[in-house]
């Protein structure tokens, strides 16, 4: 029986995960993506069921009851979870599939699929990903001195993620994302993490 592949990718806030991911995407037409579950306010161009699936804390915590989730966790004040369904149903089916999920989620699904490929994205240095986060103009003082610190927390867990990339130039970050998944889409190349 066929297994997918799936490819966990995590980042600190800022470091370009996201960025990296949609242009990423188009280039893997077949591949799906799982879209987490988040109790935070949308930003400016995120769309609802595309981005994620913004719902009240109390919906949230409804799905927590039932086991909804592969993994959640509080990020930043916030309920992040990712929905357990689509990517059990994607590896059994020889899907690949994309997780886009914190550290502390990763770990999880590291737990509950041991082949799963998970990749660090890393920004090139502490000042290009604080300017990142000031760029965005969504966050207060407070909230960009927590994200900054949480991801010193963040980069010091790199090395449990098979790949490592780091994002300092767009178009060279992206070519070198689609060779990983390439690689590790490969018959025979998973291998446990």
């Amino acid at each position: 029986m066929p297994t997918g592949v799936i490819f966990v990718i995590s980042a600190p806030s800022g470091a370009g995960k996201s960025t990296l991911i949609d242009r990423i995407r188009p280039l893997f037409p077949d591949m799906l993506y799982s879209i987490s579950y988040t109790t935070r306010a949308p930003r400016n161009g995120e769309v609802n069921g595309v981005h994620y699936h913004f719902v009240s804390e109390d919906q949230f915590r409804k799905m927590i009851e039932v086991d909804y989730f592969l993994e959640w966790k509080q990020v930043h004040g916030n309920l992040y979870g990712t929905h357990a369904h689509p990517i059990i149903e994607a590896f059994e089916s020889g899907r690949r599939m994309i997780l886009d999920i914190d550290v502390e989620g990763a770990k999880e699904v590291f737990k509950n699929i041991r082949k799963a490929v998970g990749i660090f994205i890393r920004p090139p240095d502490m000042e290009t990903l604080e300017k990142r986060l000031r760029l965005r103009a969504t966050e207060s003082e407070e909230t960009i001195r927590l994200r900054i610190a949480h991801a010193v927390e963040e980069m010091r867990s790199a090395s449990i993620f098979k790949h490592t990339l780091v994002n300092d130039d767009l178009e060279r970050a992206v070519q070198e994302l689609a060779s990983i998944i390439r690689a590790e889409s490969e018959p025979g190349n998973g291998t446990p993490h």
